[in-house]
């Protein structure tokens, strides 16, 4: 029985994907451990710390593939850390050498470096989707740059947009996504290793050199402190995933508002059967959109988790390392989760224009009353034109027909206005201000990036 989405046999596949499930797989986080444990005799074989043969000993014979896992589970239960049963097992694969496995280290020097070797792997599943991402949505932003749409405020009508700009701007967050993990690699891809209380000292003077030499083997960047109790590499890491997903959504809220029959604008991709309702067969609805929103709000959850975890005691946490356990998996496993919908939902996205136009012209004109105004004063004043525009406004909608027609008939505006001028003005389509360019500033901006 599942006891989590992220294991259901039913939902796993929804809420993550096979790939971000398989780094933080229990067999691969072991696999990790003996590659720290291994790079840790390589590391002090290198600095003189034991003998060349041990070292070479361990490497070759220390295999996670071969442990009794029913074993390491039982005596992790117990001790509360899967280390200790850990170096017991590859100890004795080790045969003669098995005496130099572990040595001078500690159990969370271990478990941490196995973590960021697991971020490392996981940052470079994250990176990719987000570059897929930005190529759909910059395919978006460029295909409908002038495709006027009703642009919204406190979900009211404000002004016209177009949809290539709400596209950019989505595009924009992610192109600074990509950006913020590129910054946060070399912050949180940084081993540990400092033995009990973190400074080094059962391997007197060798210890900086060991700890230099390990990282080199693992590809880490070296610290310049130990960060047993100094949590923010981790937190980072969540938090990242909390605004990444975050962005997400918030796209996947646009397209649930702007699917709905009252607006009809986009739409998922058709899939036969996707979204359907048990009991109305006319219902389509918007399942990536709402997986995506749920991914996105289990991941705030242990952005906040991760932050809390950060206030640990003294040398050594007494609990809090712990709750980054939960959290660290699940995010990176929902996170990918919510970019595998959103990859699959905006690749696919269908835009309805005719929709969007019949929407824009809902107001009758209203909703460039402010174009209006602007357009009026040059020829009237500012102050007249506002009243006019005030007044023509209070006609549509207490008894209807377009903004266009109520000004025509205003003596005031007919008398010292050619009509076709005010047809313009009313035209949504004439009053993007600089939204296309506006895309073409951000499809510049993340062209250059790529």
């Amino acid at each position: 029985m599942a006891s989590t989405v992220l294991d259901s046999v039913l939902f796993r596949d929804s809420f993550g994907t096979p790939a971000m499930r398989a780094i933080f797989d229990d067999h691969e986080l072991i696999r990790k451990y003996v590659e720290v444990e291994v790079a840790l005799a390589k590391a002090e074989a290198r600095c003189g710390v034991i003998p060349q043969d041990a070292a070479k000993e361990i490497a070759e014979k220390c295999n996670a593939d071969t442990l009794d896992f029913d074993l390491l589970r039982h005596e992790t239960e117990i001790v509360g850390y899967p280390i200790l049963p850990l170096v017991h097992q590859i100890s004795k694969q080790a045969g003669a050498s098995g005496g130099y496995v572990h040595w001078g280290a500690t159990t969370q020097d271990i478990m941490d470096t196995a973590v960021v070797l697991q971020i490392r792997d996981a940052f470079d599943l994250i990176e990719a989707d987000i570059r897929e991402l930005r190529g759909i949505l910059a395919g978006l932003a460029q295909r409908y740059r002038d495709t006027p749409m009703a642009g919204r405020t406190h979900l009211q009508q404000a002004l016209p947009i177009t949809f290539g700009y709400k596209a950019a701007i989505w595009l924009d967050m992610f192109d600074r996504h990509a950006e913020r993990l590129e910054q946060a690699r070399p912050r949180v891809l940084v081993g540990e290793f400092a033995g009990a209380a973190g400074t080094l000292a059962s391997l007197g003077d060798k210890g900086l050199a060991v700890q230099k030499a390990m990282m080199e083997e693992l590809g880490l960047g070296v610290p310049a402190s130990t960060w047993h109790v100094a949590r923010d590499g981790f937190a980072e890491a969540v938090n990242l995933l909390g605004v990444i997903t975050g962005s997400l959504g918030k796209i996947a809220y646009d397209v649930m508002l702007l699917a709905a029959n009252e607006f009809g604008e986009l739409y998922e991709p058709f899939v036969k059967g996707r979204g359907a309702s048990s009991t109305m067969p006319q219902k389509r609805n918007p399942i990536s959109s709402e997986l995506m929103l749920a991914c996105a709000k289990g991941v705030r959850q242990h952005a906040g988790l991760m932050l809390d975890a950060m206030v640990q005691d003294l040398e050594r946490a007494t609990g809090p390392w712990h709750a980054e356990w939960i959290a660290i998996p699940e995010s990176f496993v929902l996170a990918a989760g919510a970019l595998h919908q959103a990859k699959f939902m905006l690749d696919g996205l269908i835009v309805d224009e005719k929709a969007m136009a019949r929407n824009l012209d809902m107001t009758k004109g209203l909703i460039v009353a402010e174009a209006v105004m602007m357009g009026l004063a040059p020829y009237i004043g500012r102050q007249d034109a506002h009243d006019v525009v005030y007044d023509a406004c209070r006609v549509v909608n207490e008894k209807g027909g377009r903004l266009a027609d109520v000004l025509n008939a205003m003596p005031g505006v007919s008398s010292r206005l050619d009509p076709q001028l005010i047809e313009r003005l009313t035209d949504p389509a004439n009053y993007l201000g600089m939204a296309p360019q506006m895309v073409d500033q951000v499809l510049a901006k993340s062209a250059g990036r790529h």
